[in-house]
């Protein structure tokens, strides 16, 4: 059986101990402006079609109703994982940026396709990677 077109993956989760220290930090380091905000979370948008959604912690695991319908429940606890995209030519960009805003690279990763990847620390411990291609035979 092969599955319905799927084009990208939309959004992604992280759960925080506090939402405005993570919000700054996002919005601090990468620039991503909040495009909704409400008691449980904050939505952050990533370049044209993707959206960061920093969830409080334990706020997400009663699930949530909406005019819409109900959003099941859903958590993630330790260190999670993310990456973001960008490009070769802005690798040294970046590691100037992220020293500019206090932010320790903890590792440098150079990939046998050709990409290299930097990992630093959000305020909450996630593990933030910023990723040039060639990491992935897709990218």
């Amino acid at each position: 059986m092969v599955a319905p077109l799927l084009t990208h993956i939309l959004e992604t989760s992280l759960y925080v101990t506090e939402l405005e220290r993570a919000e700054g930090f996002y919005r601090h380091v990468f620039g991503f402006e909040p495009i909704h905000r409400d008691h449980r979370m904050v939505a952050l948008r990533v370049a044209a079609q993707s959206v960061l959604l920093l969830f409080r912690r334990g706020a997400t695991e009663a699930g949530s109703d909406t005019p819409g319908g109900h959003i099941p429940p859903h958590g993630g606890g330790g260190q999670l994982h993310l990456c973001f995209a960008i490009p070769k030519a802005s690798l040294a960009e970046w590691e100037t940026h992220l020293a500019a805003c206090g932010v320790e690279i903890e590792s440098r990763v150079s990939w046998k396709l050709g990409g290299v990847s930097l990992y630093a620390r959000d305020p909450d411990g996630h593990s933030v990677e910023l990723a040039t291609p060639g990491l992935w035979t897709n990218y």
